[in-house]
């Protein structure tokens, strides 16, 4: 299934630029056009484009100022560069810049379209990201943690300080009291929200399989183990938040206890 988006077509030949256009339109595109790099530019500023596909030769600045211009002002917008003369360096220079694509001319419809759907996909999932970890904020944020009295302010200003600190946090309360929710709100307020939040439940493994869970196993390492397994402490390799619930080894804490902090 095609994507639809918003596109804008700069090229200094009326007649290409025209023709490709046109052809975009037919796709079900809604496509502006323009001349020179300044005019690019006046347009973007004005309105929030998918993709822009420009020519690199233009008559006041060349592509790849319009290139450092959207990367700087218009992040979210793809560029894909066209050129007549492409070589390996300046494809490389283009890429290096932040172009998405580095196209010769003449451009064949299906892989300009090709390259436009690839740009409208990426954008599409950096939106539903983006959307998600918004769901997150919310879910997991403070907000979701209900207490005014001081007790419960003073947790929250506790939570705030140790978020961004690299660091183990011990969560201590009876079943049902948000040491979950507690430990996720850490996570979310952290400079680690991006990455994964690994949660173990120690209290279901059994002795024998803690160690593995947790730190991993090679194959061949014990009866069973059939191939290489990375454990959840080096699950993914980037930081990130770990959490796990009723540690077997405090006992002290009749399963009450819940540890979230960074990978170490």
């Amino acid at each position: 299934m095609s994507n639809v988006g918003s596109l804008f077509v700069v090229d200094d030949d009326k007649h290409i630029c025209e023709a490709m256009a046109d052809y975009l339109r037919s796709l079900g595109h809604r496509t502006e056009t323009a001349l020179t790099c300044q005019d690019a530019i006046g347009r973007m500023q004005e309105y929030p484009f998918d993709v822009v596909v420009c020519d690199v030769n233009l008559p006041d600045r060349d592509g790849f100022h319009l290139l450092e211009w959207a990367v700087k002002n218009k992040p979210d917008t793809a560029v894909i560069l066209l050129t007549g003369y492409g070589t390996i360096e300046s494809a490389v220079e283009a890429i290096r810049l932040g172009a998405f694509d580095y196209l010769t001319k003449p451009v064949i419809d299906d892989e300009l379209n090709f390259s436009i759907q690839r740009a409208l996909r990426q954008r599409k999932i950096v939106e539903e990201n983006t959307q998600l970890k918004r769901r997150l904020d919310d879910k997991f944020g403070l907000s979701n943690i209900i207490g005014r009295d001081y007790k419960m302010s003073k947790m929250f200003d506790l939570i705030e300080s140790v978020a961004d600190t690299r660091t183990t946090v011990l969560i201590l309360g009876e079943n049902g009291t948000g040491k979950t929710i507690t430990a996720r709100a850490i996570h979310q307020l952290s400079d680690r929200r991006d990455k994964p939040f690994i949660e173990v439940a120690c209290g279901a493994l059994p002795d024998s399989l803690l160690e593995s869970e947790l730190f991993g196993h090679v194959q061949g390492a014990f009866t069973g183990a059939t191939h290489n397994k990375a454990g959840k402490f080096l699950q993914p390799t980037a930081a990130r938040s770990s959490s796990m619930r009723s540690a077997p080894h405090l006992p002290a804490c009749n399963g009450c206890a819940r540890i979230a902090g960074p990978r170490v």
